[in-house]
């Protein structure tokens, strides 16, 4: 996935180009990413068998319900089921690796945990406007100098942005008498 990794062994084997929104984000949070090979059941598996269990023990079954009473799935729908179904089946059953409920164990690992850090307000990049290229004429804008805050966003909403970007960094390129590309 972009949002983690950007590239795989970018500097050399095993050391990888990382996302540095989400690299920022482990930090913060005080977690290390450790990134493992892909298509490798071994050590991915054992995360991902529970997509499989939520997808046919909720979700198949909840679109199901849904459509017999002529309604459609969306986000608040499957989040006020889901709620139900953890509490009554999900975390109910025995576990087939710890031979134990997962409400018990969570019972007893609640003491150990860590506290949650403050929320995450993500990396916010500053753009400075300064003036305008508009019709190959600089216009100076009368607002000073000011800085944007980006909200942050997932990636791919920036993609929409990459063409008017490099279309401004061309313009103002031209403007200065820059070459862009050696």
């Amino acid at each position: 996935m972009k949002t983690v990794i950007i590239k795989r062994n970018a500097y050399g084997y095993g050391k990888h180009k990382l996302n540095p929104l989400f690299e920022d984000f482990a930090k913060h949070c005080g977690f290390k990413i450790k990134v493992h090979r892909p298509y490798r059941p071994k050590t991915k598996g054992k995360v991902e068998r529970f997509n499989h269990y939520l997808r046919y023990s909720f979700h198949n079954a909840l679109k199901v319900k849904l459509v017999m009473q002529n309604y459609e799935m969306n986000v608040d729908s499957a989040n006020a089921e889901v709620l139900k179904w953890l509490d009554n089946r999900a975390n109910k059953l025995i576990h087939q690796t710890t031979l134990q409920q997962p409400f018990k164990l969570l019972a007893d690992e609640r003491p150990h945990l860590l506290r949650l850090p403050k929320p995450y307000n993500g990396i916010h990049p500053k753009v400075i406007i300064g003036s305008i290229v508009k019709n190959n004429h600089s216009v100076k804008s009368s607002v000073p100098i000011a800085s944007i805050s980006i909200p942050n966003r997932d990636l791919q909403n920036y993609d929409s942005l990459i063409p008017s970007l490099m279309l401004l960094t061309a313009s103002y390129a031209i403007y200065q008498g820059v070459t862009l590309w050696s």
